[in-house]
């Protein structure tokens, strides 16, 4: 249960599988938190997960895990944290085992470490499996399966937060569910509660990108200016027993929350805020209503909810073979014309010369990369005196992408002129498609470790 058996105080401590650690180290030790939420699971860090646990079968978890807890494990004893996480990726029992030996090695006793199973839906992935937004089904994508995990929802976490887990270890569990799930075992909300369920859900889908609701990936100088980004501060949610919430941050921690940074963050990723589709609820962001309740609080309630789907979404992975980089620099007066000719010399020769039909594809950094607007240049750029060509290609075939690292260095000398700087680097790559699976097809256990 709560601290304050009226307020749930949860914070978010990662919003990605790279996010910073300072600040989640921060809110730990000065936010009076009941629990903090590391989120780090997204549909490509799953796959490598599953690559890198073929190769080892002892990985397979996020690979800041260690650090994470070294730092926040006698924290969160010494608070009364409870600390949810989907570090576990493909991996949740190596996940728990190697948090426990961290444990043990920091000398620390009594604490309960559970882990999710459940999610790992690969074996009931066949050739015949349909992946509705590919068009087709997996024997037609043509590449080797990864595996297939299920977003599962809150439930599968219950039965840790009864135990009374300090650490609960999941893999593909949906972002939001991350917190709903300690909100519905604080205030006992009944799962087809969906009014509820769709306030929480609200909290969660606010609370799981870390920093993006305290000013992070808001920022835009003069335009929407945010205090002290250089240390922005994770969020804090306070939450209460009928879902409603007020989202704020550290007074300490740089970053800022207004009704601006709530909203951003409530629209983000979701294509419909009637019908917002979860493993928990369909929830109802449409009646939303937010207001500022001082400096960096913000009030958020109306949130709504119908009954949930009967299937659960399912991330297939595949293996992308090789992912080729190469990458050289032109400059001064005609530095695009220059770049230009450069990516259509090493486009003709893959093609004509090395017999090469991978997709590939070649972009002007700092004139057209992002848009991927080679073919439709803004006239106003092509005074660019700093452009760097960069070409990519993914192939199965290990020595087509040295091939392409080949073509793009030999431009120093037989291509254009004033080329430098070559860089080229060779990575293998995953796919993933979407698939659907009957809820009651996907079981979850927990399992608890005792240090």
């Amino acid at each position: 249960m709560a601290k304050n058996q009226d307020i749930f105080r949860i914070g978010t401590g990662a919003g990605f599988s790279a996010d910073r650690l300072d600040s989640a180290v921060e809110l730990v030790e000065h936010g009076n938190l009941d629990a903090i939420v590391f989120e780090c699971v997204g549909e490509r860090t799953l796959a490598f997960g599953h690559r890198d646990r073929m190769a080892d079968a002892k990985a397979g978890y996020n690979k800041l895990l260690p650090q994470r807890m070294r730092a926040m494990l006698p924290l969160i004893q010494r608070h009364g944290t409870c600390l949810i996480t989907n570090m576990g990726v493909a991996n949740p029992a190596g996940a728990a085992a190697r948090t426990a030996e961290i444990a043990r090695e920091l000398g620390l006793t009594g604490l309960k470490i559970a882990w999710i199973e459940g999610d790992d839906v690969t074996p009931l992935v066949t050739p015949a499996t349909d992946l509705p937004e590919f068009g087709g089904r997996v024997k037609d994508v043509g590449r080797p399966l990864v595996g297939a995990n299920a977003y599962i929802g809150a439930d599968s976490l219950l039965s840790a937060l009864a135990e009374g887990a300090d650490v609960i270890i999941a893999g593909r569990i949906a972002d939001p569910s991350l917190f709903l799930a300690p909100l519905r075992h604080a205030f006992g909300w009944a799962e087809d509660d969906w009014p509820t369920m769709g306030a929480g859900t609200l909290v969660g889908h606010l609370m799981e990108c870390g920093t993006q609701i305290t000013g992070g990936y808001f920022a835009d100088p003069g335009l929407k200016d945010v205090p002290n980004l250089t240390f922005v501060g994770m969020p804090i949610a306070e939450v209460t027993a009928d879902g409603g919430a007020t989202i704020t941050k550290l007074e300490r921690a740089g970053g800022c929350v207004t009704a601006a940074t709530v909203k951003e963050q409530m629209l983000y990723e979701v294509h419909d805020p009637a019908a917002y589709l979860t493993p928990d609820v369909t929830a109802d962001f449409s009646g939303v209503e937010i207001g500022e309740d001082g400096r960096d609080r913000v009030m958020v309630s109306g949130a709504g909810g119908r009954a949930r789907a009967d299937l659960l979404k399912v991330t297939v992975a595949f293996d992308g073979g090789y992912l080729a980089e190469g990458e050289v620099s032109y400059a001064g007066a005609g530095a695009a014309a220059r770049a230009r000719l450069a990516g259509e010399i090493v486009e003709t020769r893959m093609r004509q010369v090395h017999s090469r039909q991978e997709p590939l594809r070649t972009d002007l950094i700092g004139l057209n990369a992002l848009h991927g607007s080679l073919d439709r240049p803004d006239a106003g750029s092509e005074a660019s005196r700093d452009v760097r060509l960069r070409a990519a290609m993914r192939t199965t075939d290990r020595e087509a992408a040295e091939m392409l690292l080949w073509e793009v260095e030999s431009l120093l000398c037989d291509g254009p002129a004033g080329g430098g700087g070559f860089r080229g680097r060779i990575d293998p790559s995953v796919t993933t498609h979407s698939a659907f699976l009957p809820r009651d097809a996907v079981p979850t256990r927990t399992e608890v470790i005792v240090v």
